[in-house]
């Protein structure tokens, strides 16, 4: 027996995760499950998506979308418009999503409406503030979803907290749902892609880093780039942290971010970024190249859900410019500081971090099989 799922990714990250599950299929599940797969062009940008299909060998969308950026709600609209014709018309036996983008909510909308039954990966993620776009859209999918795999405990307990019963058995349906702590699908990647993106990607020597001696740092989050306080205040500190340590920082910029930079910095602190020697600012990465600048990176300072991550598995310290995170489990294990955009606390974690780097990184995201796992409950639940 043979099962059709849809694989609905949009922006980076969910290509990303979307290449452990292809590969799972294709290595040990390429009899039992046929994936189609969905791009609704939510990241348009060629440097931001066509590239990884290529780089990490996830085959080629299905169908594209080409929805583009746009407003919440105007976006996500087009996107259920798109993605509920596909379902009519392919009629699977699930839909997949990930985390917590516009395209996952739209995948739980469109499926949800028409009986799709609905698996999301990454369930459970609760950053416990609702400001966020991203907590409104995974609270709402996990509610919708018949399969929901947790990469964390901590995801798990949120669950059930919510009223999931851990205790359900088959047959499954949103009525009915199943609840899973699985590991996570990234760190899957992470070790798969690790060796490749050493003997590969040539981005420390293009950019003249020196491993162990930079700085790897992200920012994307809309409350950061868009507010010019916040923004001031993590440039003001990344400044003061090279000054003082003597070491590079290297900023991947998406070019939107970049663009924001001279409007929302002050004249001072911009004309202080624009002649600093330290502050390498750099295109966006491809994947390889990003596992690379994580492996090699002294310290980690980001935004990103994502990166928080990564820096844990490659077991580098690391600052939260946000006042929460959904992996509280790195910050528990004193691996991570939640920082937000406060220069004091920023360059306060950077001088802890620095004096007393983490000595301990428990296993907290799995066994770097949960993709297999995640295919293998499908196969048996369908």
């Amino acid at each position: 027996m043979s099962i059709k799922i849809v694989t609905i990714i949009g922006a980076r990250p969910q290509i990303i995760k979307a290449a452990a599950l292809s590969r799972a299929i294709r290595t040990h599940f390429s009899d039992q499950i046929n994936e189609l797969i969905v791009h609704t062009g939510q990241h348009y940008d060629e440097n931001m998506s066509e590239v990884f299909f290529s780089e990490l060998g996830i085959p080629q969308p299905d169908y594209n979308l080409q929805v583009g950026s746009g407003a919440h709600g105007r976006q996500t609209a087009r996107m259920i418009e798109g993605i509920e014709d596909i379902l009519e018309k392919e009629k699977p036996d699930y839909i997949v999503l990930y985390g917590d983008t516009n395209s996952t909510l739209a995948g739980a909308v469109a499926a949800s409406k028409i009986h799709i039954p609905i698996v999301h990966i990454e369930a459970g993620l609760r950053s416990f503030n609702k400001s966020m776009p991203e907590e409104i859209n995974r609270i709402l999918c996990d509610h919708c979803s018949t399969l929901l795999f947790s990469p964390t405990k901590t995801g798990h307990e949120n669950l059930v907290r919510e009223g999931f019963n851990p205790a359900n058995t088959a047959p499954f349906s949103s009525d009915n749902p199943a609840i899973y702590h699985c590991g996570d699908v990234m760190y899957d990647n992470s070790l798969y892609f690790s060796d490749m993106a050493a003997g590969n990607s040539k981005v420390l020597e293009k950019n003249q880093l020196t491993p162990n001696k930079y700085i790897l740092s992200t920012i994307h989050r809309n409350n950061n780039t868009d507010e010019p306080k916040r923004l001031g205040a993590i440039f003001e500190a990344l400044l003061q942290i090279v000054e003082g340590g003597g070491m590079d920082l290297v900023l991947p910029l998406h070019p939107r971010t970049a663009k924001m930079l001279k409007n929302n910095l002050s004249a001072n602190t911009f004309t202080k970024l624009s002649r600093s020697e330290r502050i390498k600012i750099i295109e966006p990465v491809s994947f390889l190249d990003m596992i690379r600048l994580e492996q090699q990176a002294a310290m980690i300072i980001t935004d990103s859900g994502g990166v928080q991550k990564e820096a844990y598995f490659f077991k580098k310290p690391c600052i939260i410019l946000r006042p929460e995170t959904e992996w509280k489990e790195i910050v528990d294990a004193g691996a991570a500081i939640i920082a937000d955009a406060d220069k004091a606390r920023i360059v306060q974690a950077w001088e802890q971090f620095t004096s007393a780097p983490p000595q301990q990184f428990p296993e907290i995201f799995g066994d770097g099989k949960a993709s297999e796992f995640i295919c293998g409950e499908m196969v048996r639940n369908a």
